[in-house]
């Protein structure tokens, strides 16, 4: 019944946006704010995480990897970035549904907040002018804040995942988004379709393709822009080390967009683009980690602790031209039998 949901949505939601396609244009970077990656484990392996395993982060990462989760888990995370400027903030819940399949909710949100916006108090003169004001007073023209507004992006996901078969999950993220900078607003929906395998052993196979219809985004003022489709594709490979009594986890994942970023990507050709990250977790009695990675050629490493139904993650994520970004997140698990997979 909820597989059918989700089609029924994705199909009426697509022809009723499909007169509107010819009028809109390709917008480069417009999704760029849903690509900056949740959860401080992810992101401190470089943000290599479409194959790694199932937890509440997948409805951002992967939603077929939230079929194999056990119990209701509760994640967020808040981070400043690039000296404050920029506020990030994640939130995740998910929760096993009947035996095989799972339902989470998600959201995003990257802004710069209370931008000032000045103005003169006699625009009719010119910068630094004198003049008298109602009381008499001579007063140079300089500029005031006459107000501050915010330019937030915001994303909110509906997940849906199944477990097909032990080695195969599959999942789909039916996605809203809400663009907003002053006065001016966007509203879009989107579809993104994962899919998890084991094909062999402990090897995991992880692809996510966002935006799989194009998503739309109208703006009040009329204009009309697109978010082209993303494919992120992953592997994850663990190693028990029994000696030490500890696991080795390797990770890769490679994103692929059609926009013609250029420059601006690691490789492309012609209108595709492909950036990589890679990635690696020692654990230690599943108790405490270290992770190393590389996200798009900037270094990233962290450290988790994993506590009785809580685990707690630190990030930290280098940067050539701005500051460093330090990110902690949580995750927590409802573990309780009546709240678990039936």
């Amino acid at each position: 019944m909820t597989k059918r949901v989700f089609k029924y949505i994705a199909v009426l939601s697509f022809l009723s946006g499909y007169p509107s396609l010819f009028s809109a244009e390709i917008a480069k970077y417009a999704g760029e704010f849903m690509s900056t990656g949740v959860g401080a484990r992810a992101l401190a392996m470089g943000g290599a995480y479409v194959a790694v395993g199932g937890d509440v982060l997948f409805g951002y990462w992967n939603p077929a990897g939230l079929a194999s989760i056990r119990y209701p888990e509760v994640s967020a995370m808040h981070s400043r970035r690039f000296g404050g400027v920029v506020n990030y903030d994640y939130g995740g819940f998910a929760t096993p549904f009947k035996s095989s399949s799972s339902l989470a909710l998600s959201f995003i949100r990257l802004a710069v907040d209370d931008i000032p916006i000045t103005a003169l108090p006699r625009p009719d003169l010119d910068l630094n002018a004198i003049y008298e004001d109602e009381n008499g007073q001579s007063l140079p023209n300089r500029p005031y804040v006459e107000k501050t507004v915010n330019d937030a992006e915001w994303a909110f996901y509906l997940s849906y995942s199944a477990m097909k078969k032990s080695s195969f999950a599959y999942g789909a993220n039916v996605k809203f988004v809400r663009k907003g900078v002053g006065d001016n607003s966007a509203w879009g929906i989107g579809f993104d379709l994962g899919m998890r395998w084991n094909p062999v052993s402990d090897l995991s196979i992880g692809v996510n393709l966002q935006d799989v219809t194009t998503t739309l985004l109208a703006w009040n003022t009329g204009k009309r822009e697109l978010i082209s489709p993303t494919l992120k594709t992953g592997i994850a490979y663990p190693f028990e080390l029994p000696l030490l009594d500890s696991d080795l986890l390797f990770v890769s994942d490679a994103d692929l967009r059609f926009e013609g970023r250029h420059f601006a990507a690691q490789t492309y050709v012609g209108d595709m683009s492909m950036d990589f990250h890679v990635g690696g977790e020692w654990s230690v009695r599943n108790l405490f980690s270290l992770r190393v990675g590389s996200d798009i050629g900037h270094f990233t490493a962290g450290a988790g602790i994993k506590l009785p139904r809580l685990d707690i993650d630190y990030a930290f994520l280098s940067h050539d031209e701005f500051d460093a970004t330090h990110r902690i997140s949580f995750r927590l698990r409802i573990e309780e039998e009546k709240f678990g997979r039936r």
